[in-house]
């Protein structure tokens, strides 16, 4: 008799649990999907976060939302889907209720310039040689100029880029020499400027050489303080 309702009672027991997975798997996948079609829950608004080269029309129109799109969409897809687009190296989306999804963008990092296939323009690339979609006159990027997509002096650059940024800001160009080794150019004028600037104490934020024969100071803008 003892054993039959320790049978019992561990019977009843596994169909109590099997009873609460049930009602979790439900809740899990049930309610979402009914909450889904409240209108409460519609995407009104799309914040982009760590974006600085790649233009954010290009990234909400890679997220393909529907009309009517609820938060409660999947992220990993949505997620997926921005990955996909060049330039971005690692990408999630987090819901933020009611009506909010935030895409965190880590971006793909530009190591150089190189002229366009067609002549003209510069376009920027990474440490691979790869195109990047970044526009130049729109972010203001401030990368060392190739003659040509040499994947061997443009890795030479990224690998500068990656162990000595302060270096690599000096650098306004690259090329490989008759020997085979990689020539830095190196930007002596910006050097001097950034040199007499910290002598005499006066705060800078960037210094662009990018201009001939100029070097343009953006100077750090003052914080605001704050009341008593």
């Amino acid at each position: 008799m003892v054993k039959r309702r320790r049978s019992r009672h561990s019977r009843r027991r596994a169909g109590a649990v099997a009873v609460a997975a049930f009602a979790a798997a439900f809740l899990w996948i049930g309610v979402p999907h009914a909450l889904a079609r409240v209108p409460f829950f519609r995407v009104r608004q799309i914040d982009l976060v760590g974006v600085k080269y790649l233009a954010p029309d290009a990234l909400i129109a890679a997220l393909r939302l529907p009309a009517g799109a609820s938060v409660f969409g999947d992220a990993h897809i949505l997620a997926d889907r921005v990955k996909g687009v060049n330039g971005v190296a690692d990408a999630s989306v987090v819901r933020r209720f009611p009506g909010t999804l935030e895409v965190l963008v880590s971006e793909v990092e530009p190591a150089a310039y190189v002229p366009a296939a067609h002549g003209g323009s510069l376009v920027a690339v990474d440490g691979a040689g790869r195109q990047l979609p970044f526009d130049p006159e729109r972010t203001g990027l401030d990368l060392p100029v190739v003659a040509t997509a040499d994947s061997g002096v443009i890795s030479v650059l990224a690998l500068v880029q990656a162990v000595d940024p302060a270096l690599f800001r000096r650098i306004t160009g690259a090329r490989r020499s008759r020997r085979g080794d990689v020539l830095l150019e190196l930007d002596t004028l910006r050097a001097l400027v950034g040199q007499d600037l910290a002598a005499t104490g006066r705060p800078y934020q960037e210094l662009d050489a990018r201009f001939a024969g100029q070097v343009v100071v953006r100077r750090r803008t003052p914080r605001a303080k704050g009341g008593a």
